[in-house]
């Protein structure tokens, strides 16, 4: 239960003198997040809110660790019968016992909640990418399902190098065209309420994201956040019609290339530390770039003596490759620090691989940066967090954790998206945990990454569950 416990003790011990002072309160809060008692937490929470109600900043805070145990409660939904009902085909006779002994393994996630267990929405699926019996019988009766990215580093990154590419100069250039559109559902607001929305955009990078073309909004009235913004939006309002949804909609054509470096350890300066890349990127940032013991200590191990930053960062990727398979993640604003999850269940899916190659990265004194938006290969397209690593004398260079090695007997191709990225990519945070523009006044559904996009009202957010989000695109060369 760490993962809401850290928050409550953060929320307690953040300036107020009556809150240091309470420790009553404070332990019985961390007393019934342990045991799961998230019925009670509510209870002591509002309490608090209604206790403290002239602190707007604590009453604040209070507030939003509220909405975290509501947004845990919407990710643990599946009851013991639901999971064993889904295995039941592929395991026959599976008992409780048999769960019990797959929780242990950290292969289904669970929690206590109000004294019952609650499985994670996604434990099935994930189940079968971590139990390899579990894989095994699952593809003996269904048949292997088909990989959209495999398929495309299997067919489209060896051609890279058939053709023939130079260190460092964009290639393979594209122009994509993409209509985005969110649908809140009906009477989620009240009629004739004002929705606001913040779409996600493009973000102008010289090399691999050198234009943007808007076409057309929904709306008459829109604001493109400035280029300088970190993550970028598109932001309209709509008045709500009862028994109606209220759409949101934006096109846009982008350009794009294909970048790859080949960095090799003789290519690679000593770093400026006095800089201000060095000092920035190679800074911890908490909650989910952190220096922990655990942190340091596994990155010191995997690298050795190594002190090379190319090689290091190699090291890094191999480890990481062979030792925390993808696999689909909780909503990253119900985690308190994502590395530590990570390391604790061996598991992440393309975020949190990347977070914690950041902090493991970072606390080597290698600067190295977040970058997200989407891919959009032909084959397959989706939400998608990588990295960027700054190698003085050669700049920033890509770097994808969770695309992982290729298997191929030619180590350029197989290392690839070690220090390159294909031209599928749609760039629309070069940073984490940014304003949006213009600011939102509550807490966002994603406070961390951007890349579905932000509802609010004036009654507050709207969370993930009370809309949908489509992407339809079309490759115009």
């Amino acid at each position: 239960m760490n993962l809401i416990r850290y928050a409550i003790l953060f929320i307690l011990l953040i300036g107020c003198n009556s809150c240091r002072k309470d420790l009553n309160v404070k332990n019985e809060i961390e007393e019934a997040i342990e045991l799961g008692e998230f019925t009670k937490t509510e209870h002591l929470l509002n309490e608090q809110i209604e206790k403290n109600f002239n602190n707007e900043e604590l009453t604040k805070a209070y507030r939003i660790q509220l909405e975290t145990i509501s947004r845990i409660r919407k990710e643990f939904t599946l009851t013991q019968g639901d999971v064993l009902e889904r295995l039941e085909p592929y395991f026959p006779g599976v008992t409780g016992t048999d769960l019990d002994k797959w929780e242990e393994a950290k292969q289904l996630e669970m929690r206590i909640i109000d004294g019952e267990k609650r499985y994670f929405n996604r434990s099935v699926s994930n189940f079968f990418r971590l139990n390899k019996e579990a894989k095994k019988r699952k593809e003996s009766l269904d048949g292997k399902g088909y990989d959209g990215v495999e398929d495309f580093q299997q067919n489209v990154i060896p051609g890279y190098f058939e053709k023939g590419i130079e260190q460092a100069i964009p290639f393979d250039p594209k122009k994509i065209k993409v209509n985005y559109t969110i649908r809140l559902k009906p009477n989620v607001v009240p009629d004739r309420e004002t929705v606001k929305c913040w779409l996600p955009y493009p973000r102008i990078h010289n090399q691999r994201l050198p234009e943007v073309e808007f076409l057309n909004a929904s709306q008459e009235e829109y604001i493109i956040a400035p280029e300088e913004m970190l993550q970028r939006t598109v932001y309209m309002e709509k008045t709500a019609i009862k028994d109606s949804a209220t759409v949101f909609s934006i096109s846009y054509i982008f350009h794009t290339s294909a970048q790859w470096f080949g960095v090799t350890p003789d290519q690679v300066k000593p770093y400026d530390k006095s800089g201000d890349i060095y000092r920035e990127y190679t800074a911890e940032r908490k909650p989910h770039i952190v220096f922990s013991d655990e942190v340091r200590s596994l990155a010191k191990q995997i690298t050795g003596k190594e002190t090379n930053p190319a090689e290091q960062v190699k090291m890094l990727y191999y480890w990481l490759n062979d030792n925390i398979p993808w696999a689909g993640a909780l909503e990253y604003s119900t985690m308190s620090c994502i590395p530590e999850y990570v390391l604790e269940n061996r598991r992440g899916d393309c975020g949190m691989q990347t977070f914690l190659f950041l902090s493991m990265a970072r606390s080597l004194g290698i600067p190295c940066k977040w970058q997200s938006g989407w891919y959009l290969l032909p084959q397959e397209k989706n939400l998608h967090d990588w990295a960027e690593v700054y190698y003085e004398g050669i700049g920033w260079v890509p770097v994808d954790i969770s695309f992982k090695l290729i298997d191929s007997y030619n180590e350029k191709i197989k290392e690839f998206y070690l220090n390159g990225i294909d031209s599928y990519r749609l760039i629309v945070n070069d940073d984490f945990a940014k304003e949006l523009y213009p600011k939102k006044k509550y807490y966002r559904s994603e406070p961390y990454d951007f890349q579905r996009g932000e509802l609010e009202w004036e009654g507050g957010n709207l969370y993930f569950d009370q809309w949908s989000y489509s992407m339809e695109v079309e490759y115009l060369d």
